[in-house]
């Protein structure tokens, strides 16, 4: 029996879970402490100067061998940044500039 055309979706993967408004003012901000996967990165407000993201549990490991993503320069307001990323201990997220809002998503 012939079957119709599969249906598929393109619709991007959000994550389970969110961290808002990371900012410049605390420094590196730890988005999660356990193993899982960052999903994305959003820029809510313009991205002054480059930003990292790290695998660690702390804010303390944002050694570069710890380094999953880094911007190389400014980035604009309504930036999205599919990482679709596994870390083994955790999320941490450094924005710099000033100005920067950043939002996270993940699992």
């Amino acid at each position: 029996m012939p079957q119709g055309a599969l249906a598929i979706s393109s619709e991007p993967f959000q994550g389970g879970s969110s961290k808002l408004n990371l900012t410049t003012a605390g420094g590196a901000v730890l988005v999660k402490a356990s193993a899982g996967r960052i999903m994305q990165v959003n820029v809510n407000a313009a991205a002054a100067a480059a930003f990292t993201v790290y695998d660690s549990a702390t804010t303390a490991g944002t050694a570069a061998t710890n380094q999953i993503y880094a911007t190389t320069s400014a980035v604009p307001a309504g930036t999205i940044i599919p990482l679709d990323f596994p870390v083994s201990s955790g999320i941490v997220v450094v924005p710099a500039g000033t100005g920067t809002v950043l939002a996270v998503s993940y699992l």
